[in-house]
């Protein structure tokens, strides 16, 4: 008879024993290892010192083979010598061995618009299967790859962040592992407001830029670069936002001012402005901005009042 055995690797300390059930008329029994003799009768014929007897009674012959190994597949046979005639029982020992990723490709930076190829190798039996997957985005919109090799061409700052790795072959959980990729651009600025304030008071000019690597930020006022310190001003960098902070805004003070954001890759700049009551900005007078909310804010009131 022909039975098949399905032993994991993942349980190398577990035993596994098969046995030969014999009668009276027995006069001789063996298992082999396809042709080699494992044992006869009593006598240990193997020299692999995991192969051991387990039972060798009147009615059943058994052997056990401790720490499985896949070079442990194959057939095994029972062979049992009778008054009559040869008797032989087969079973077929089958290795499982989970997934493991035994190559992946390192962490890696590069520039927008350039093509990256990631590679993750793994082995098992059965052969696993090999998924990639995007994690840095929303739940179902993850760039997915159903092989080794993960390409992508023409690289976009949001395909930054990490990639994982699957390994599934059904015999025990998935082998994971995660590349990061990061994505080099060049600055843009993603904020930049006008600001406007009296003269005596503190007025503070605001820049935001993204970027990677991060970017470094510069202000000038017409031709003349801006430092900490110096006609009573102070900049900040903190991450992605500097700001220009005027401590007590006077007359002189009022103007156009450039933040100019700058990595290896490139620089941006945006122009920002510093007004105080009465300026006229993007056409529209500053009191009259202020005086178009009050009015706004009355009649929303007065609409209230009404009402109820």
């Amino acid at each position: 008879k022909h039975n098949s055995i399905v032993l994991s690797i993942f349980y190398l300390r577990c035993f596994i024993a098969e046995g030969c059930t014999i009668d009276d008329r027995v006069t001789r029994v063996a298992w082999l290892n396809r042709s080699t003799i494992l044992y006869a009768g009593n006598d240990k014929w193997s020299i692999d010192p995991r192969v051991i007897i387990l039972v060798n009674t009147p009615t059943q012959y058994s052997i056990m083979i401790q720490n499985v190994d896949v070079y442990d597949e194959g057939p095994y046979t029972c062979s049992v010598q009778t008054d009559n005639h040869p008797k032989t029982s087969r079973v077929h020992l089958i290795v499982q061995v989970p997934p493991q990723i035994m190559n992946i490709s390192s962490d890696i930076t590069v520039n927008e618009g350039s093509s990256v190829t990631l590679l993750c190798l793994a082995i098992g039996r059965p052969e696993p299967t090999v998924t990639w997957r995007h994690l840095s985005v929303k739940e179902g919109q993850g760039f997915v790859s159903e092989d080794e090799y993960l390409e992508i061409s023409d690289i976009k700052r949001d395909q930054s962040g990490e990639y994982e790795c699957s390994a599934l072959n059904d015999v025990a959980a998935p082998d994971v592992r995660k590349v990061k990729i990061t994505v080099n651009y060049p600055p843009y600025i993603s904020k930049a407001k006008n600001t406007g304030v009296s003269v005596g008071q503190k007025g503070i000019l605001s820049c935001e830029a993204s970027a990677v690597p991060m970017a470094e930020f510069q202000w000038f006022k017409e031709d003349t670069r801006l430092a900490t310190g110096l006609d009573g001003v102070r900049i900040e960098n903190k991450g992605r936002i500097s700001t220009l902070t005027f401590f007590n805004v006077s007359e002189k003070d009022y103007g156009n001012y450039t933040c100019v954001a700058t990595n290896k890759l490139g620089n941006t700049n945006a122009s920002i402005t510093l007004y105080g009551p009465g300026a006229v900005i993007d056409g529209v007078n500053s009191a009259s901005r202020a005086l178009a909310c009050l009015w706004l804010s009355g009649t929303f009131f007065a609409h209230f009042f009404i009402k109820f």
